[in-house]
């Protein structure tokens, strides 16, 4: 991405229409912090490029008429488990959840399906089926996690470094079993599987779960990723919201105007201005000024906001030349289909699971994310699919079925159109060998490729999803780049709001509620001068 040449160190006309806030798009995360920020008595505009609100927070009937599709993200066990949406009480503004009879199902090439019910006996009885004991093996697993799950989710919720969480996980586990959970959280998951378990069904959930991100089975991290959520299905499942994703959307929307909080559309916003260090408002495409008197957040990745909106002339070299090595996530490929019946699973264990794993085993999963890795569209895709209707019926007609299906692509910005057809062609074939008679079901199509999610979403950049790669070396005080772990940036007032900060990707809220808190706790009347005087120190001893 490239800067605008138009300079940075213009203020904001005092004609100019203001609010005390301003953030900068109305993905979840953004109106999750309006909200806190309206919480607390501010007057919030929201400026949203597109037309609608929700970035990959969003559903519409895209396949064929009476059929809801979520058009990006769709199962929430983050979002339902996540202290901070939690703590919005969604549920008075209609948010209601919903769970599939299983939570996930891993088809093997074998037929063989390994089944997380929230039902600990019958996820331990699937997994008994692989080896005498795993089911024994799993339930110890689940005992570990429930011990922990708590103050983790506060911990990963919270801004680094996470104080009370890693307190109370320390008070529970003491020295020893501290570092053992440090040990957890950078091993890789087939490692993880391995010692876990003696068959292949507890070792291909895992690690089905470790690449919802860009993680490579063998690679540092993708474990806890791999426990994380599937031992949050067996807690809480994996939710979807009655009447499709938007619902999530929609809530917040509905608690922040009751607030006061207002949001314009058609608003793209192509500069944040500053002055003296400091973010004084922002300029809309077509000359638009807004000021904001006390803070500027912005749900948009990274390199977008550091480099297109402040540009580089206002930051410190160092953060400049680190922005460079920033690595997004994957490119993605999704269809959405429109079926007159439930899907004809050879295996009908799979046909109660609200989320499907199929088309590789553990081996498999690695030569897949090898391919991705190499650059190359993988030939054997491993493809995550959603029955939708099977988690909320009302997602199609009775006897019906909304399904989806993404896969993973070689992050590029441009993609050719007959590189992607010829990949549904073979998502497609992979459904039909697992099931075969799909294809004659299919009433609707839709096809969204990277650029297709782009357009709708503009932080999806290249179709990734996670606001930037999932790797260790892009996590926790090294998100977005090496520095504090925080949303303050080194623009005074200006805050990372969106994926590409801590703690990343997922529909929980946690990089808007940080960027709330820390542009909260900037403008106390007491601490104001403190706070931005340590942030600004530390600041210049990480970039100088």
């Amino acid at each position: 991405m490239t800067s605008p040449a138009t300079p940075t160190g213009s203020t904001v006309p005092t004609g100019a229409e203001s609010a005390d806030a301003i953030v900068v798009g109305a993905g979840h995360n953004g109106l999750v912090a309006a909200n806190l920020l309206a919480d607390a008595g501010w007057e919030v505009l929201v400026l949203e490029a597109t037309e609608s609100p929700g970035g990959a927070v969003r559903s519409a009937q895209v396949t064929a008429p009476g059929y809801l599709s979520d058009l990006y993200s769709s199962f929430y066990p983050l979002g339902y488990a996540s202290p901070v949406l939690a703590g919005l009480d969604l549920d008075r503004y209609g948010l209601h959840w919903t769970n599939s009879p299983d939570v996930l199902a891993h088809l093997l090439p074998d037929g063989r399906a390994a089944v997380i019910n929230r039902d600990l006996d019958t996820t331990a009885a699937s997994l008994e089926k692989f080896a005498p004991g795993d089911g024994d093996r799993w339930r110890h697993a689940y005992a570990d996690w429930r011990e922990v799950s708590g103050p983790m989710l506060e911990t990963i919720t919270r801004p680094f470094p996470p104080v009370r969480g890693g307190v109370e996980l320390l008070r529970r586990l003491r020295v020893g079993g501290a570092l053992r959970l440090a040990r957890r959280l950078v091993v890789p998951v087939r490692k993880l599987g391995d010692e876990l378990f003696e068959g292949e069904g507890g070792p291909a959930l895992l690690a089905g779960c470790a690449l919802h991100t860009d993680l490579s089975p063998e690679e540092a991290g993708s474990g806890v990723y791999g426990w994380l959520l599937a031992m949050l299905g067996q807690e809480v499942g994996w939710p979807v919201p009655v009447g499709g994703a938007q619902k999530i959307t929609d809530a917040l929307v509905a608690r922040l105007t009751e607030r006061g909080g207002r949001i314009l559309y058609g608003a793209r916003v192509d500069r944040v201005l500053t002055a003296r260090g400091r973010a004084m408002g922002v300029r809309t495409a077509g000359g638009g000024l807004w000021r904001a008197r006390r803070a500027v957040l912005a749900d948009v990745p990274a390199p977008a906001l550091f480099l297109d909106l402040v540009g580089p002339d206002a930051l410190p070299p160092r953060l400049v030349e680190d922005l460079a090595h920033f690595k997004w996530d994957g490119s993605t490929l999704k269809v959405d289909w429109a079926l007159s019946a439930p899907v004809p699973w050879t295996n009908r264990e799979v046909a109660t699971a609200g989320t499907v794993h199929l088309g590789a085993d553990l081996n498999g999963l690695t030569s897949y994310a090898g391919a991705l890795a190499r650059g190359e569209v993988p030939r054997d895709p491993f493809l995550l699919v959603g029955q939708m209707s099977v988690a909320d019926p009302s997602h199609s007609p009775p006897g019906t079925e909304s399904l989806w299906s993404y896969t993973h692509l070689p992050f590029r910005p441009n993609w050719r159109a007959e590189d992607l057809t010829g990949h549904v062609e073979r998502m497609e074939e992979v459904l039909e060998a697992a099931a075969p008679g799909f294809r004659s079901l299919i009433v609707g199509r839709h096809v969204a490729g990277p650029a297709d999610l782009e357009n709708g979403d503009p932080s999806l950049v290249g179709g990734a999803l996670g606001g930037g790669t999932a790797a260790a070396y892009q996590q926790l005080f090294l998100r977005p780049v090496p520095g504090l772990g925080r949303p303050d940036t080194p623009v005074d007032r200006l805050y990372l709001a969106s994926a590409s900060a801590h703690p990343g990707g997922g529909v929980h809220g946690a990089p808007g509620a940080n960027a709330a808190r820390a542009a909260l706790a900037r403008d106390r009347a007491l601490t104001g001068g403190l706070y931005a005087g340590v942030i600004g120190a530390a600041h210049r001893a990480v970039y100088r």
